[in-house]
């Protein structure tokens, strides 16, 4: 049965304490197990914390609090459990009430052994940080679909099991008795078209009722010969789009891949320069992470988690702000690498790299009501238009100017005469860098006019109905 969806009450700090203190005992007296809120995880790459530190622990989970993402879906190929930077990442997330769980990836080093993924379970399964679902610890995979070992391993952990089964398709995976919902890989447009939801309608009718975790990604870009990876796919607007279609769609569960994949280019969380080994590892012609940030991508995140999760409600916009994408160098400035776009190791055509990616800026603006958008790139300034404009004229404003010169880019969003907000970000070149060997980078540099997706905490006060019984939920448990 689907769980009753959130209406949310947006608190602010002036709320006198002693209401605060009334909703805390609500929540504490009236909510129970038997309700389960939507919940967006981020996929995160156990082998690139190797040598986090606590602090750094602490730091990215912050991080990803304050973007409103509920918990860290640990990627771990065998032979890569870490087991000093889990009971790391374990401690801090318990510290700061944020969710773990473990996604076993049968892809990396190939499959696990059974007792070694049930061991690493039942290790953790009941630590406070682990995360729960229907009172089960919530267990998942990249890929294993032809392991027999799922049943007993469930067995044996009394997990609740939403895989990621993608190479067999939603239908057969789906058809596996013992699985409780499924996790999807199709985060991407295929070719040259942007994102649609045909594939998440082929698992939600697969699954017939049963829990779905929605991929959700702003880009990908690899260049790994030694792991046989080298194609772009297209992510001009994907970010943008995939929230959008989130909104609409209102799966049970989001995955944001990823918060730290740097050899993949699609990592949202901030860069760590001892978390580069993939690149050495997969033997990259050049380092194409380093010095392209990321971090522009959590500005709007709160703003859109929210309104995934509460739908029917309003979500106060507190800051007006603006955030814009780009590659740095004409596609015709550099050679290829070898890149195609789309890859025939993935079933599909292949293409021109300039066909998928284009010469564009990307830039969404977060806005109570409309407003003009300026580009200048260098010494030439270009009014640009909005694509896409929020249903009643308050939320995200989308659109994308085309680049042929070079220079720094300044975006700007204005109301008359007044500056809303705006980026300086990085120059666009047609020279190519030596150390990236001539060859064409096609990450994207993110850059935003807010604090890098630190937004303060608010408290949100979510009501429930189950029944005639109305539950108050606080994304923030108060300090009585």
């Amino acid at each position: 049965m689907r769980k009753s969806r959130p209406l949310c009450l947006y608190l602010s700090k002036s709320t006198p304490a002693t209401m605060q203190r009334l909703y805390a005992l609500a929540l504490l007296s009236w909510c129970s197990a038997q309700v389960q809120a939507k919940a967006v995880f981020a996929h995160f790459m156990v082998g690139n914390s190797a040598e986090f530190s606590d602090k750094e622990w602490k730091n990215d989970i912050q991080l990803a609090q304050n973007a409103h993402i509920d918990g860290f879906a640990l990627n771990m190929a065998h032979n890569e459990m870490l087991p000093a930077t889990l009971d790391k990442a374990f401690e801090q997330a318990e510290d700061l009430d944020f969710k773990l769980f473990f996604s076993f990836d049968y892809a990396g080093n190939g499959s696990w052994p059974k007792q070694d993924t049930i061991d690493l379970m039942n290790k953790y399964k009941d630590h406070p940080a682990y995360y729960k679902y229907d009172s089960k610890p919530f267990m998942s995979t990249f890929e294993g679909a032809t392991s027999k070992d799922w049943p007993d391993i469930k067995k044996q952990t009394d997990s609740f099991f939403i895989p990621d089964f993608s190479s067999i398709g939603p239908e057969a995976a789906a058809n596996r008795t013992y699985v409780d919902g499924l996790f999807s890989w199709a985060a991407w447009p295929n070719g040259p078209t942007r994102m649609n939801t045909s594939a998440d309608d082929a698992y939600r009718h697969a699954l017939n009722g049963r829990p779905y975790m929605m991929p959700v990604s702003p880009w990908f870009y690899t260049n790994m010969p030694g792991f046989d990876k080298n194609w772009v796919w297209a992510g001009d607007n994907l970010w943008y789009d995939r929230w959008e279609e989130v909104i609409s769609f209102q799966p049970e569960f989001v995955q944001i891949i990823s918060w730290n994949d740097y050899g993949e280019s699609h990592y949202i969380g901030p860069l760590h320069k001892d978390g580069y080994e993939a690149f050495n590892r997969g033997e990259a012609p050049f380092n194409y992470a380093n010095n392209m940030p990321h971090d522009g991508w959590r500005t709007f995140l709160p703003y859109v988690v929210d309104q995934y999760k509460n739908p029917n409600s309003t979500i106060p916009i507190k800051e007006e702000n603006v955030v814009t994408w780009y590659r740095l160098h004409p596609a015709s400035a550099c050679t290829t690498g070898g890149t195609t776009g789309n890859s025939e190791s993935q079933g599909q055509v292949e293409y021109k790299p300039s066909e998928i990616v284009h010469d564009r800026i990307m830039y969404s603006a977060l806005l109570n009501s409309t407003a003009d958008v300026t580009v200048s790139i260098g010494k030439t300034k270009v009014t640009g238009s909005w694509d896409n404009t929020p249903k009643d004229g308050k939320g995200i404003y989308h659109g994308s100017v085309p680049f042929t010169q070079s220079g720094e880019v300044k975006v700007s969003i204005s109301r008359g005469d007044k500056e809303i907000a705006s980026i300086s970000g990085e120059h666009i070149t047609s020279e190519c860098p030596k150390e990236e060997k001539g060859f064409q980078n096609y990450n994207a540099w993110v850059g935003t006019s807010g604090a890098d997706g630190t937004v303060a905490p608010s408290t949100a006060m979510c009501l429930f109905s189950l029944g005639t019984v109305t539950f108050i939920l606080a994304r923030e448990m108060i300090m009585l």
